[in-house]
């Protein structure tokens, strides 16, 4: 096994007709490696959740490679690639996805059932546990707060052991509290299980709990920044979205 969870090679992603076409990732070459914590910044437009969606194998890019691990994802079949996002790969997003009928610990449990595997309750009560939810394991979404569902959420992503968690605005529906209780515990997932991160954010101070910063502008990767605190990240995401032309701040 290489040292990189995800490898993006010279992705391109394009969306529309030939007049109308957009290109949402242009030429993108990165790396994750193991273990890692990784955020991923930029303007709104820039393709951040693209890369996210391309590098899970919710997409298909246009051109260009991807890889977890060993695999290629852009040539296999979309039955293969479901099994190995289900197998390989959890998800987190801004939006938990609770079912609403179902407990906390259904709703964990439920990406084994749809692998059409039985869950023990032991392994659903512990990562329940890790996420400090044991005492909540029969209550509902509605007898939840946010923080909670969104914990919920993050144990639902845990509870196949996925090599790579992806995570699009985790905490962007959270508290300031809450949100570093949920940070703390991708940090922890990454120093303590090696697991890697990926995770889209607009929040500099989210971003600041990660290894490394990626930035990303018109769908290019736009350099990046190593153990930064917030208010640096922050100083270049304003670089970043002031206008670079005159032409750009005159009406149309």
């Amino acid at each position: 096994m290489g040292p990189n969870a995800i490898e993006l090679r010279a992705v391109r992603r394009q969306y529309g007709s030939r007049e109308g076409r957009v290109t949402a990732l242009d030429g993108v070459s990165l790396a994750f490696p193991r273990g890692s914590f990784t955020a991923v910044m930029g303007p709104s437009g820039s393709g951040k959740s693209t890369l996210l969606q391309c590098a899970a194998g919710l997409d298909r890019p246009t051109a260009g490679s991807v890889r977890l691990g060993e695999t290629e994802l852009t040539g296999l079949s979309e039955r293969r690639l479901t099994l190995l996002r289900r197998e390989r790969i959890g998800f987190v997003f801004q939006a938990y996805n609770l079912v609403p009928s179902l407990t906390a610990a259904q709703n964990v449990a439920l990406p084994l059932r749809l692998a059409g595997r039985r869950p023990r309750g032991a392994e659903v009560r512990e990562v329940l546990r890790q996420v400090g939810l044991a005492e909540r394991a029969g209550h509902r979404p509605d007898r939840l707060s946010g923080g909670q569902q969104q914990r919920v959420a993050l144990a639902r992503a845990l509870i196949t052991r996925p090599e790579v968690l992806f995570g699009d605005e985790p905490t962007g529906a959270l508290d300031s509290v809450t949100g570093r209780e949920v940070l703390a515990l991708l940090r922890g997932m990454a120093d303590t299980e090696g697991r890697t991160i990926v995770m889209v954010t607009h929040d500099p101070v989210a971003a600041s709990w990660a290894d490394r910063v990626v930035f990303l502008v018109d769908g290019r990767v736009h350099g990046e920044l190593a153990g930064a605190p917030a208010g640096e990240i922050a100083a270049r995401m304003t670089t970043l979205e002031a206008p670079r032309t005159a032409s750009e701040v005159l009406p149309c």
